[in-house]
């Protein structure tokens, strides 16, 4: 999370004493990054103090990993039970089309029976109707036409017998059908738990690796908020940091002023020092589009003023000579 740091800013009381009258007086403040837990726990280290130095990605606490590690644990094995449920319906189904597979066979070769059967049945039928005519005419014998007629009612029980046998094939080849089916359903919803699972693990992963808090820029601690053997929650600040080699100052100038301030412009800086007054080169790098009312604690160069006009001035400081809140002095229309 990144805020503007403003520190109240004071003023110079003896600076009308010191020469020059200087055109604005300001503050010295940075941009500041507060570094939070992303992952609740308790921080069982915690490596950082103010004033200390940081390099980005530096490991600076560990929130304890212990419970995530054991749902990543029961995650990860819901994720291999589920895969394996997969695995079984992918093997089940080969046998399962197997099995349809004979089943419908055996309905075509009842069908071929049957319609061998069903014409065994009109040979039969039409013996038996010549049989009886010539028996009309005594040509033919008591016993032949027993015996055309039973060869009709054989046939006829054969047919029957196997339309039977294919309809049973048939409900077989459609019970296969529904078994595929199930068995597809299962695989559909072993997979979209395997998808869902491996989510969860990703997620959880995800918060493990969090609770290695990681410094995010390189800069000076200004700020500690907890302490190690703390119980931490996500969003929760750990310790607040800032570059500081190079800070802004914060400076009010009066409307008049305005035609002598352009983005870019060369600027001075001065503040005081053990000996003296010491002067470091500035930038204007933002001038404020609309007017405010003069803060409490700021002076114009000529008396404050109703309304004033905020500028920043960006000021390196490698060397370490501004503090953040310090007041200093600018000094317009200064180039390099």
């Amino acid at each position: 999370m990144r805020r503007r740091v403003v520190v109240a800013m004071a003023l110079a009381v003896g600076a009308c004493t010191r020469g020059e009258q200087p055109d604005a007086y300001g503050n010295v403040e940075t941009t500041q990054v507060t570094v939070s837990a992303e992952t609740a726990g308790r921080l069982v280290s915690f490596d950082v103090h103010e004033g200390q130095m940081l390099e980005p990605g530096a490991t600076v606490a560990r929130i304890d990993p212990s419970e995530l590690q054991l749902q990543r644990q029961q995650a990860a094995a819901q994720r291999e039970a589920s895969e394996s449920r997969v695995d079984e319906t992918v093997r089940q189904r080969p046998i399962i089309e197997a099995q349809q597979a004979a089943a419908t066979a055996q309905v075509d070769a009842a069908r071929a029976q049957q319609a061998a059967l069903a014409s065994q049945l009109e040979i039969a039928r039409r013996t038996l109707d010549r049989t009886q005519r010539l028996a009309k005419q005594q040509a033919a014998t008591a016993q032949q036409l027993d015996q055309a007629e039973r060869d009709v009612r054989v046939l006829e029980d054969q047919v029957r017998a196997q339309s039977a046998q294919i309809a049973a094939n048939e409900r077989q080849v459609a019970v296969h059908a529904g078994q595929l089916a199930a068995v597809e359903a299962q695989r559909r919803t072993a997979a979209s738990q395997v998808g869902s699972v491996s989510a969860q693990v990703e997620l959880l992963e995800d918060r493990l690796r969090k609770t290695n808090v990681t410094n995010p820029s390189a800069g000076t601690v200004l700020t500690t908020y907890v302490e190690a053997g703390e119980f931490v929650q996500p969003g929760q600040p750990l310790y607040a940091i800032a570059n500081l080699t190079t800070v802004d100052v914060r400076a009010y100038i009066a409307e008049q002023q305005l035609a002598a301030v352009r983005l870019g412009e060369q600027v001075q800086v001065t503040v005081d020092v053990p000996n003296g007054r010491q002067s470091l080169p500035g930038t204007v790098t933002w001038i404020a589009s609309e007017a405010q009312f003069t803060p409490t604690p700021i002076q114009t160069r000529d008396e404050r003023a109703d309304l004033v006009y905020a500028i920043k001035i960006r000021v390196d400081n490698r060397n370490g000579l501004l503090k953040l809140g310090m007041p200093v002095d600018v000094q317009l229309g200064q180039r390099q």
